[in-house]
């Protein structure tokens, strides 16, 4: 029997789509092409690969206007904010620029007597399986050097944003990538199991939560498939008592509320030096306040929905549990809160690391700030976390933010910015955010494998 997976708008709470999943044996027959077709494909001059995925660039570039409107239907972002070419551009462009450099094989020796040198080869097949949030930008950081790197591509989507994964084949194809080379597909949990423990795919790259790459860690259990994750997060910001105030404001409470909150690298938690907290406290309130909650295709809104009632509902019960247990809530119900998807934007103070809000990730429009001493306590505070994505200090001391960011456990460390994937630099995390390298060239080395040359000439 076909199963059939909903897309949901939070718009409205209406089916926006529907799609028939892959059975079991498609899956495999899927797999099984890309794997027939890699050989072929890596085997094509690196050029050729290059300019292929950057017509794919082009390609989606043409559709803009397309993908800010189906991006509301399927996860709430507000159309004032326009798709996500921008970064989507900037990410698979520097990808595409610094390949020849990352896959260059590294000479040790060419000599009279020896060549020895160490090759990047392709893994094979790599599966992808991609979030919600930010569909467009995270599926490429995989899918571009993955193909470049002379992989097949294997690209799951998730439910909320099927469009997206039919899309990117449909960009891919059309630039003249071969169809089993680059697939998307529609697949249930339990088949994309089987796709790792039965070894028909050889890597995978997943970006969810905790839970899903505990669920991916254990199906390719034994197989030996590497697997890549980004999950969970919570993020905190630090405002030192020689910040900018107004700089800290306005970037912190962005990072906090822009996308409803559901960024993977979203603020959820803020410390601030107690000489700064009340004045920090009330311009973060008077910035909240001047949003706009409502439905994302009327352009004057600045916060939409969240992609799905369920994780309104998480995000509710923490706010709750939060003031039961003696936080304070600043922010008012909006007029377009409706107890479900369309989830006003808050702000708590009076918290403690013993409230779920600050300890567990809340994915949403929902920020704790707590007043610190000094630099000591803050670093306690940050690291008092199962998490470890990225950091962002507020400070005009250049030294102090490194010094600080050396001791604080998390992937990436921001200073006066936050909420940012800058390609060249490695996105990577630690603890229960999970471990792999995507971005910069070092993505060129987790999508390939090293292969030893020793020649001798006789």
């Amino acid at each position: 029997m076909t199963k059939t997976i909903d897309l949901v708008s939070p718009i409205d709470g209406s089916v926006y789509l529907s799609r028939a999943a892959l059975g079991r044996d498609a899956a495999f027959e899927a797999a099984a092409r890309a794997r027939a077709a890699q050989p072929g494909w890596a085997a094509r001059p690196l050029a050729e690969r290059i300019a292929l995925v950057r017509k794919a660039n082009q390609i989606i570039g043409q559709s803009t206007d397309r993908m800010t409107r189906e991006l509301a239907h399927q996860m709430g972002r507000p159309v004032r904010y326009g798709g996500e070419y921008g970064g989507f551009d900037e990410r698979l462009s520097y990808m595409a620029d610094v390949a020849q450099e990352a896959l260059a094989p590294v000479e040790i020796e060419a000599s009279d007597s020896f060549h020895r040198m160490i090759k990047r080869v392709p893994w094979g097949t790599v599966l992808v399986v991609a979030p919600w949030n930010y569909p467009y930008m995270t599926a490429i950081n995989t899918v571009a050097p993955a193909l470049i790197a002379g992989n097949t591509v294997i690209l799951k989507h998730a439910a909320q944003t099927l469009q997206v994964g039919e899309h990117l084949a449909e960009a891919f194809h059309e630039a003249g990538v071969p169809a089993d080379v680059f697939q998307n597909v529609v697949l249930d949990h339990d088949t994309t199991s089987a796709l790792l423990s039965e070894r028909a795919v050889d890597f995978v790259n997943f970006t969810g939560s905790v839970g899903g790459g505990q669920a991916m860690e254990r199906a390719a259990a034994g197989t030996f498939i590497p697997v890549s994750t980004e999950l969970g997060g919570k993020d905190p910001g630090y405002v030192r008592a020689d910040a900018d105030l107004d700089a800290a404001v306005e970037t912190l409470m962005d990072g906090a509320m822009f996308n409803s909150g559901q960024c993977c690298c979203g603020v959820e938690r803020i410390y601030v030096h107690d000489s700064l907290f009340d004045a920090f406290l009330d311009k973060a309130v008077a910035w909240v306040r001047k949003q706009r909650l409502g439905n994302p295709l009327d352009p004057d809104t600045t916060i939409g929905p969240m992609a799905n009632i369920r994780f309104a509902r998480e995000v509710r019960a923490q706010i709750d549990e939060a003031v039961a247990a003696g936080a304070t809530a600043h922010i008012a119900p909006m007029e377009a809160d409706d107890g479900g998807a369309y989830l006003t934007p808050q702000i708590l103070t009076g918290v403690t690391h013993d409230m779920r809000v600050m300890r567990d990730e809340s994915f949403g429009p929902v920020v704790g700030i707590m007043a610190v001493k000094d630099d000591e306590e803050a670093i306690a505070l940050m690291n008092d976390s199962r998490f470890g994505l990225t950091a962002a200090i507020w400070t005009a001391d250049i030294e102090a933010a490194e010094r600080i960011g050396d001791r604080i456990e998390t992937g990436t460390v921001f200073m006066n910015r936050c909420d940012y994937l800058d390609p060249a630099l490695c996105w990577t995390g630690c603890k229960d955010t999970g471990r792999g390298a995507g971005l910069s060239k070092l993505a060129y080395a987790a999508l390939t494998r090293p292969k030893s040359y020793h020649l001798r000439n006789l």
